[in-house]
């Protein structure tokens, strides 16, 4: 089963890149948890202010790309660099209405 984007070239053509002056603006703090289990981390993890051991805060900012949070995953932790390492990245929120955090995978 083959998937097709619904945006057109035209589309992406419209809309103006932000980019942002990395000399000028001051990165942010983003949290990053490893895990070697091949999953991510379930929500129970993080409640009551708990995270999971595997924390690793990388300054970065708002325009890196996945490639580069990889590349910088990788400077810092030795386990990444291995062969056969895949990356597989979540969006971690907290969520008020719950008392929790949601996914965004």
């Amino acid at each position: 089963m083959a998937l097709e984007s619904r945006i057109t070239q035209e589309e992406i053509r419209k809309e103006p890149e932000k980019s942002i002056d990395r000399e000028k603006t001051c990165p942010l703090l983003l949290r990053v948890f490893t895990t070697n289990s091949g999953r991510h981390h379930r929500g129970d993890e993080f409640a009551r202010g708990n995270v999971p051991a595997s924390e690793l805060q990388v300054y970065t900012w708002m325009d890196a790309t996945l490639k580069e949070l990889s590349g910088l995953v990788k400077e810092v932790y030795p386990e990444a660099r291995r062969k056969g390492t895949t990356f597989s990245f979540a969006i971690v929120y907290p969520d008020q209405m719950r008392l929790g955090y949601r996914y965004l995978l």
